[in-house]
């Protein structure tokens, strides 16, 4: 059965895709998004967000890692050593999720760059590809116009052993994020290639026993890949 908040996105579909060109609206205002469900379950990860800027606000012009549980779970820190990086994942979210909180725990801090990646819980709740890749366009948008000089990066959907059958979803939505970056200038990280074998499955060796998270052999090939699309 259709979530009700897939529901309202595919009926809105249509109308959602004159949103995309028209603005950037996210979670809290539909008429220029897809991006309709209650982003509030996340409230707790904000607030202690905003209790650690208070007392130990990131630097302006830092470098902004957000989006979903392979952000939140990422020792940026200690795999990028010497640049000014900022973790603010909060594991389980969505794309509509990090749209509705960028104007907390991203526009606030003017950074000079902010790399994201969010989309595979999308998919494993139902979304569609078109209406994730909607969401994501909304959150690109609204991040160019409240941060013109900001450098967008974007890390693929990656494959995953415990989601592997949602795989041409994943594949879909991967190919239209792709082509929008590359005509808007913003920078797509392809890791989905680099996780698996030989034999055109997951590599085992860089998951976690859930088969859904990476190990530290799994960031150091997401390090390895975003390290060259970032700002010195």
């Amino acid at each position: 059965m259709m979530k009700p908040w897939n529901a309202i996105r595919s009926l809105t579909l249509l109308a959602g895709l004159a949103g995309w060109l028209a603005g950037a609206g996210c979670a809290t205002n539909p008429p220029n998004s897809l991006a309709t469900h209650d982003a509030s379950r996340w409230r707790n990860d904000i607030a202690a967000f905003a209790r650690s800027d208070a007392t130990n606000p990131p630097p302006r012009g830092c470098i902004v890692f957000t989006g979903s549980s392979y952000i939140r779970m990422w020792p940026v820190a200690e795999d990028f050593p010497g640049w000014p990086v900022v973790n603010r994942g909060f594991g389980g979210c969505e794309l509509a999720d990090v749209c509705d909180y960028a104007d907390r725990i991203i526009i606030p801090y003017a950074p000079r760059e902010v790399v994201i990646y969010a989309g595979g819980n999308d998919i494993n709740a139902g979304m569609q590809p078109q209406i994730v890749f909607g969401d994501f366009v909304a959150l690109m948008r609204k991040l160019h116009r409240a941060l013109p000089r900001a450098k967008l990066v974007f890390i693929s959907c990656p494959p995953s052993p415990s989601r592997w059958h949602e795989t041409a979803q994943i594949k879909e939505v991967n190919g239209l994020i792709a082509d929008y970056c590359r005509r808007h200038g913003i920078r797509f990280v392809d890791t989905f290639s680099l996780m698996l074998g030989p034999d055109g499955q997951p590599r085992p060796d860089i998951y976690r026993a859930d088969r859904l998270h990476m190990n530290a052999k799994g960031y150091a090939i997401w390090s390895d890949a975003v390290r060259p699309y970032l700002i010195p």
